[in-house]
């Protein structure tokens, strides 16, 4: 049997072809488009027109069509002559015609390497009058969608870590009434003495540096305001003069100097006040109340003096419990507290990691190591010890799945989710589920992330699905999976452009060669492209021997020598 193939039509020798039709039908082609079929959306569509030239088909003839993709039956389809009745496309004897077919099927791996053939049986009305014999029709299946990367972009969460904390410490000199003078014994408090114990070790620490010291002087809301403001101010100074002779003593020359003290009166302290009251026990409420309307609502101070004395008892638990601890000066020590240093965080991320809080374990982990392995180990030391933040899960996960072991990456992404699910976890988990093949869940996901990489991993869903427009638009950013789609949509200059400013991996020079395929490049090139590829990954020798992108050069030496 001879025959011709120009453009994907198969042009089929017809004495041989009917040799036992009695010439019922005879000088048929076929047109198969695509050829080779394509497989998109994990199937595979085929449209095959018979082409009946004129009094190509007697009007009594049925010819009985059954295409095959290797052992696959596609259907059977009929053409009959113009007299015949039932199934089937009628053609006229004098004008001829044509009769498409299209179907659509579930890709099976045994489709990749097939070919597309045609059987069937010649009718006259309904007796059987011979055999079409198995012939090749068109080349079976472009799998390139296949090609497609599905690993997902996955995100971590951020580290709140500070490492520099404004802080203040405190001691109180308390004074008598109306006086401004420093006592013996308050020296010797216990606050006082505190303090310079801090101010001792603060000086070889070299994680506090001390910014300020303040005194700030008050008096109690009884007697006269103007009293009590200078009385105040008074107070500060007496208590500045004594914290110097203190630092002179414990040898802290650098705060001897009475001008490295800033000073601050306050007058009568009538906040202090309320709340010293409201601590007391000593005073009944009712009185408690009495006092504040009586400070609130009486301007005169010797009125408002003699209205309090009135109270009796309780002007006497005023004095005693209240009034006391409101005629004093504070000292305020403002400092800065500096946290470890990225050195310091390091090494106790290794010898002493149980020490380290959630903030400081994920900032080591995140920002002071590229090696994924350490990553992993410090994001299950936070994920372990801190196993309530989901921030620990999700970094966890991400940096598990970085390193290919999906399956744990998957248990901690399900983890970050359940306990808080947002963007984050929601496109982190999709990436697990589209790997467990589980699409439909890993879309439902997608649509509510909306994260800055949901759009490309939806983009990939999009290849396998075959949906091509919305994969070129939801994956922006040149990479191997734009470079893909730019080739599915034939968009062949763009998918060279888009390449180019690629790292050339084994599977991008594997995609040039497609493209250069396509494009009607020569032998030659098309090859040198896939030596590339295969240099870097030989099983893309196979791949290739089989792939029919390149069925055009599929008898040329160069394309047979590289593939044996």
């Amino acid at each position: 049997m001879n025959f011709t193939r120009l453009n994907g039509t198969l042009l089929i020798g017809t004495a041989a072809f009917f040799v036992a039709s009695c010439d019922l039908v005879k000088d048929i082609t076929y047109t198969v488009n695509p050829n080779p079929l394509e497989m998109h959306g994990d199937s595979v569509k085929v449209s095959i027109t018979v082409n009946v030239p004129e009094k190509g088909i007697q009007k009594k003839a049925k010819a009985e069509i059954t295409p095959k993709i290797g052992t696959t039956a596609i259907g059977t389809w009929y053409v009959n002559g113009s007299k015949v009745t039932g199934n089937g496309t009628n053609i006229d004897f004098k004008t001829g015609g044509t009769a498409t077919f299209e179907q659509t099927m579930a890709y099976d791996p045994s489709m990749e390497a097939a070919d597309v053939v045609i059987t069937g049986k010649l009718y006259k009305q309904t007796k059987e009058k011979g055999a079409l014999p198995e012939t090749k029709i068109a080349d079976a299946t472009i799998i390139t969608p296949y090609l497609v990367d599905k690993t997902f972009k996955v995100l971590t969460e951020q580290d709140a870590l500070v490492r520099q904390f404004d802080k203040t410490t405190t001691a109180t000199f308390n004074f008598e009434k109306g006086k401004s003078e420093v006592r013996a014994n308050e020296i010797k408090d216990a606050d006082i003495l505190a303090l310079m114990t801090w101010m001792q070790a603060a000086q070889t620490n070299p994680k506090i540096k001390i910014t300020s010291i303040e005194i700030n002087g008050y008096a109690s809301p009884d007697g006269e305001v103007a009293k009590n403001d200078n009385l105040s101010a008074d107070r500060t100074v007496a208590a500045r003069k004594a914290l110097a002779e203190l630092m002179k003593k414990a040898k802290l020359t650098a705060y001897a100097d009475t001008s490295v003290y800033k000073l601050a009166k306050f007058g009568e302290d009538f906040e202090g006040f309320k709340s010293q009251l409201a601590a007391t026990s000593s005073i009944t409420e009712a009185d408690k109340n009495l006092f504040i309307r009586i400070l609130e609502m009486t301007k005169d101070p010797v009125r408002r003096e003699e209205d309090m004395i009135k109270l009796g008892n309780a002007y006497t638990e005023l004095e005693r419990d209240v009034f006391p601890f409101l005629r004093r000066a504070v000292v305020v020590v403002k400092y800065t507290e500096y946290g470890l240093t990225d050195d310091e965080l390091r090494t106790a991320s290794v010898k002493n990691p149980n020490s380290l809080s959630v903030e400081e374990l994920l900032f080591t982990a995140g920002k002071l190591t590229t090696d994924a392995n350490e990553k992993a180990r410090i994001y299950g030391i936070a994920a372990s010890n801190y196993s309530a933040d989901f921030r620990t899960h999700t970094n966890l996960g991400a940096t598990l799945f970085e390193l290919g072991n999906t399956k744990d990456a998957a248990a901690s992404f399900k983890k970050a989710n359940e306990l808080k699910a947002n963007a984050v976890s929601d496109n982190n988990l999709a990436a697990s589920l589209i790997l467990e093949g589980n699409r439909a869940a890993a879309k439902k996901l997608l649509a509510k992330s909306k994260t800055a990489v949901s759009g490309y991993n939806s983009g990939i869903i999009d290849i396998m699905e075959g949906n091509y427009s919305a994969a070129e638009k939801n994956i922006s950013q040149d990479s191997y999976n734009k470079v893909l789609v730019l080739i599915l949509s034939n968009k062949l200059d763009a998918a060279k452009k888009a390449s180019a400013a690629l790292n050339e991996t084994a599977e991008l020079a594997y995609l040039k060669a497609i493209i250069e395929a396509r494009s009607g490049a020569s032998a030659d090139v098309v090859v040198a492209k896939l030596k590339t590829a295969i240099s870097k990954n030989s099983a893309l020798k196979e791949k290739a021997s089989k792939d029919r992108e390149f069925i055009k050069i599929m008898n040329d030496a160069s394309f047979i020598d590289l593939i044996k």
